[in-house]
């Protein structure tokens, strides 16, 4: 039986979110790989330039054009923001602070968004959200404390894995309206776009590492950015432009569970109690941040944009 029409944006949302988290968490096993041979500003970009190409042939495929000039100003800051200057800096905090460290700092970024969102766009934030939030970043924090391999921790680091938590949120937030005005895969892929052109100045890096480096590192390299970028920014988008900032960003929670699970079957790693416990603790704030009272009415779906060159 198929589901009521009411239901079937939040469950197309649902699972749009949900390819989002698990792509992303994927990401960690292949930046370890990557990152041994590329330098955090080539990375970057060589992330970004797959992503850009990925992006512009099924923009060419489905014909969808130029996004509408209101859309410009959303896309062009998020795409300054989060693809171009968090990807430098989230890679170059996480070569200078521990787990731990980076689990706490860059952890914050959803806790922003919810902030920013209620100031700037409007949302609300009901009770639920505020405490599923609450214990996912508790969950969060406790899976890296307990992956983490003992290193240190520089001043420098904290601040890159700060200015990346901070970029993150306000990409999000700007990405938001934009899709009141485009589509999601117009957002995307033109927000990518001007994160490479952001990181353009890594451009002598990357041909340089590239040349060196291994073959898994490179192929490591362009999954990051076919999948976890161009895949995973645009089904984020689809669900962002169908629920608040808020709750999108306490979605990302999930991430520190998944990870947690690839890493016990893709790289071996057996987990710990305490690692487990975390892990439970951020799927179990996800679930209570975006379920709803019985008492309060039901969201209603926003009509889909309709542009030119397609819907979203």
């Amino acid at each position: 039986m198929s589901p009521a029409p009411s239901r079937r944006p939040h469950l197309l949302a649902a699972g749009a979110a949900t390819v989002t988290v698990v792509l992303w968490a994927s990401a960690f096993v292949s930046i370890r790989s990557a990152g041994e041979a590329y330098s955090p500003g080539a990375l970057a970009l060589g992330r970004l330039l797959s992503g850009a190409v990925t992006l512009g042939v099924i923009c060419l495929l489905r014909r969808e054009g130029w996004p509408p000039r209101p859309a410009w100003r959303g896309i062009a800051i998020s795409g300054l923001l989060w693809f171009g200057f968090y990807m430098v800096v989230l890679n170059w905090g996480e070569q200078q602070v521990d787990a731990g460290t980076a689990a706490l700092v860059v952890n914050v970024g959803p806790i922003l968004i919810a902030l920013l969102g209620a100031r700037l766009l409007g949302d609300a934030l009901p009770p639920r959200l505020v405490a599923g939030m609450a214990v996912s970043f508790a969950g969060a924090v406790t899976v890296g404390l307990s992956m983490s391999g003992g290193g240190g921790s520089s001043l420098l680091g904290v601040v890159l894995c700060l200015l990346a938590a901070v970029a993150y949120a306000g990409g999000v937030v700007a990405q938001k309206p934009a899709l009141a005005q485009a589509s999601a895969l117009q957002v995307t892929t033109f927000g990518c776009l001007v994160g490479a052109v952001v990181c353009l100045p890594f451009g002598g890096q990357l041909v340089h590492e590239a040349a060196d480096a291994p073959l898994s590192a490179t192929l490591n390299m362009v999954y990051l950015g076919v999948f976890p970028t161009a895949l995973a920014f645009t089904t984020w988008a689809y669900a962002l432009a169908r629920t608040t900032a808020g709750r999108m960003g306490a979605t990302t929670y999930a991430v520190p569970a998944l990870v947690v699970l690839m890493s016990w079957l893709v790289l071996d790693e057996v987990p710990g109690l305490l690692t487990l416990a975390g892990g439970a603790l951020c799927l179990a704030g996800v679930a209570v941040s975006r379920s709803r009272s019985r008492a309060a009415a039901p969201e209603k779906a926003p009509k889909p944009h309709r542009t030119r060159a397609g819907r979203s």
